[in-house]
């Protein structure tokens, strides 16, 4: 009992932490009408007025392999929005070895913490990483639990091959 009232609390401690980072404007003076524009390169306009999405290739210049930690990274360069969209770019298959890649969306933060892939959907198999890489679009507000599921889940299961992000409305400004 005391274990499920542990991963409970865990749970919850995460999400506040997630909603709280990613809502986080540090250039906000609390009062209607108070935005500090000082750091707005267009004047008036904040620079997200019209913007309607960002792509991100996940991992950066790391791309997504074995032994980057990609809650870090989601971390970093979070917020995520609704229309943003995630490119995993990884390594084909080859003949000479390696490891492969693949992206499974989990169904929830039970199966994330665990890595059970018995519910998850495969969105991206060992080849659709080549080249220009695999695109996803974040379509709703609502968490998305993404890790490799190769090797029976060892790339999971290890901690960094998994990254839950969870995609924000653009407000009107």
């Amino acid at each position: 009992m005391a274990l499920a009232n542990g991963q409970a609390f865990l749970l919850l401690v995460v999400f506040s932490l997630m909603f709280g980072v990613s809502v986080a404007n540090f250039n906000y003076t609390w009062g209607p009408g108070n935005w500090n524009k000082t750091n707005c390169p267009n004047g008036n306009n904040h620079p997200n007025a019209t913007q309607t999405s960002n792509k991100f290739n996940v991992g950066g210049s790391e791309n997504w392999h074995y032994g980057f930690d990609y809650m870090d990274w989601a971390h970093k360069n979070g917020p995520f929005f609704v229309n943003d969209t995630l490119v995993f770019k990884y390594d084909q298959p080859s003949s000479n070895g390696g490891f492969l890649h693949s992206v499974y969306l989990l169904p929830n933060y039970w199966s994330f913490i665990k890595c059970d892939f018995r519910r998850a959907k495969r969105i991206a198999d060992p080849n659709q990483g080549a080249g220009e890489g695999f695109e996803f679009v974040l379509k709703k507000t609502q968490p998305y639990f993404f890790a490799c599921g190769e090797h029976g889940g060892i790339h999971c299961n290890n901690g960094t091959m998994k990254f839950v992000v969870m995609p924000l409305k653009r407000w009107p400004y």
